[in-house]
């Protein structure tokens, strides 16, 4: 069974509505737990990098997120990055840049409503 690193940064996908708003707030072991159905396809750890709006992500969260496949890469067979929607597209162009050349997958997700 394939080996896959789950990594929290926020987003709309891990929000809940407060006073404010949409604020992210759940963590990726929360979000795992809506799809119990993973468990029959992989193996799933997790890590919360980050818990941010998206529209707040910066050049240093994008290394962040990088150090954190590169450190773990040898110990997964692929990564999915829990990510606001509003900016993903940066960062999937920076991440391009800064992983170059991977076999294996990195997955950016999101949603435009909360699981």
């Amino acid at each position: 069974m394939k080996k896959i690193l789950l990594i929290g940064t926020g987003g709309t996908i891990a929000s809940e509505m407060t006073e404010g708003g949409l604020t992210p707030e759940l963590t990726t072991e929360q979000l795992l737990s809506q799809v119990p159905a993973i468990s029959g396809i992989c193996g799933v750890e997790c890590i919360q990098l980050l818990n941010l709006d998206s529209t707040n992500i910066t050049p240093g969260h994008w290394q962040m997120m990088a150090r954190c496949v590169r450190t773990h890469y040898g110990e997964y067979d692929g990564f999915v990055i829990t990510h606001g929607t509003d900016t993903m597209a940066y960062t999937a162009a920076a991440l391009s840049y800064l992983i170059q050349g991977s076999p294996k997958p990195i997955v950016l997700t999101g949603a435009q409503k909360p699981i």
